[in-house]
């Protein structure tokens, strides 16, 4: 099993969206990173474990956790020129980008705000925590996992 953060902006797809969708899931689109392209369609798969990380908003942070129940398929998005996601470069015989669907586990009771997690000595490689890493999709190390895990849930 791998574990993952996926960012998001709460006012327009949060836990709270997740947990009140019908069957507590959702396609995981919109992303349009190449490197983040890459983890979504490579490295992503069922069962996984994401921290939903709620960004641009009042509480920035870790909010909640999902996990991956279908691994990386072309994202349909990219083909619908009516969508703010529509790519005119991609094609369905060569997408360019991917998706996943991930289901609502857990919402914590506090978001994990940002700067509580730059003072965790132990969190070192995490991508929010390094300088210039902007990606939506990030990889956790087991051990970064567990303590993120264990300060959400005090």
């Amino acid at each position: 099993m791998n574990y993952w953060l996926f960012k998001t902006e709460p006012d327009v797809f949060g836990i709270d969206h997740l947990a009140t969708n019908p069957n507590q899931s959702e396609m995981w689109d919109g992303v349009r990173n190449y490197q983040a392209r890459n983890f979504l369609r490579d490295q992503v798969k069922v069962g996984d474990l994401v921290f939903i990380y709620h960004s641009s908003c009042k509480n920035i942070g870790i909010a909640g956790i999902t996990e991956v129940v279908k691994a990386g398929y072309p994202d349909p998005t990219q083909f619908n020129p009516e969508s703010k996601y529509f790519d005119p470069k991609s094609n369905i015989d060569t997408p360019r980008w991917y998706c996943v669907d991930i289901k609502f586990s857990q919402k914590f009771d506090q978001v994990l705000p940002l700067k509580q997690i730059k003072l965790m000595p132990e969190i070192t490689e995490l991508g929010l925590v390094k300088k210039g890493h902007r990606l939506s999709i990030m990889p956790v190390v087991p051990t970064e996992w567990h303590s993120l895990l264990q300060q959400c849930s005090q």
